[in-house]
């Protein structure tokens, strides 16, 4: 099965999305991206993010309001491949 890609706008950058990866977060930090957080826990929503394209499954429901075309990456893994503004 093949790893999700994560597109990034407007670099265009494409990052692999491992197993060893717990969240969405941790893919990013991995690749050095740099994302604002606080929480690590769908709390605060600092991490949210963008979702321009794919699905992400959420492993715990975040507490913080997630808008339409948002995601908080801390609390989260993608589906499939995806594309995020940052």
């Amino acid at each position: 099965m093949a790893r999700p890609l994560i597109h990034l706008r407007p670099c265009g950058a494409a990052l692999s999305c491992s197993e060893a990866h717990r969240s969405l977060l941790d893919a990013l930090e991995a690749h050095q991206v740099p994302v604002e957080f606080q929480c690590r826990s769908g709390y605060c929503g600092a991490c949210r993010l963008r979702l321009l394209a794919g699905e992400v499954k959420y492993h715990q429901e975040p507490l913080a309001f997630v808008g339409r075309g948002e995601i908080l990456p801390c609390c989260c893994l993608p589906v499939d491949d995806i594309e995020l503004k940052l």
